[in-house]
């Protein structure tokens, strides 16, 4: 029960964050117009994104993607209130649980609301762009880096996770029952 008051305190905080920044770009910044944070490295520059995070899908048809992504987004949001129900006690899979939850909310909230999705980090060098981002981008990545990382640090595989999985109590994955657990009760007893 705690892990999922965790993961929903991290993903308010980061809905909250990601929706003000927004609100105020969306007030203060005219659409395409940049504001020098860092000169030559970091601007505010207000654009819509019709795609994905960091412009991925921005120049195919509008309508499918929004609606794919709109998917996406509710399936992700819903696989994460899973796995947060199953009882992660990681404080780094929780966190990262509730950093992906926060964006992924933030991000499926503005297409919902405006059929976009409002980026305003523009990191550059000379004239190479990465593509604009927020900050329901930011904690995407960084839940899903720190998801990445804490599965490689506890050598955690999907194999691994199956044999965690409710229901199998003997610690091995379903369908890898030794010689003796397959024979039926009255061989194993005639072996001994």
């Amino acid at each position: 029960m705690r892990d999922r008051v965790w993961v929903l305190g991290i993903a308010s905080a980061v809905l909250l964050v990601d929706q003000v920044t927004k609100a105020i770009v969306d007030a203060r910044i005219p659409i395409h117009e940049s504001v020098p944070v860092i000169d030559g490295v970091l601007s505010l520059t207000h654009v819509r994104n019709t795609g994905a995070a960091f412009g991925i899908l921005s120049n195919a048809p509008a309508g499918p993607v929004r609606i794919g992504l709109v998917i996406v987004s509710i399936f992700t949001v819903a696989l994460i209130w899973a796995y947060a129900r199953e009882g992660w006690h990681d404080r780094s899979v929780v966190a990262a649980f509730g950093l992906v939850l926060g964006g992924a909310l933030g991000n499926l909230l503005d297409r919902l609301r405006l059929h976009e999705v409002v980026d305003f980090v523009d990191v550059y060098w000379g004239q190479y762009h990465w593509p604009s981002f927020n900050v329901a981008d930011m904690a995407i990545t960084l839940g899903a880096l720190t998801l990445f990382v804490g599965m490689a640090r506890h050598g955690q595989s999907e194999e691994s996770l199956a044999e965690r999985s409710p229901g199998n109590s003997n610690g091995r994955r379903p369908g890898h029952e030794s010689s003796a657990e397959k024979r039926p009760a009255e061989d194993v007893a005639g072996l001994s």
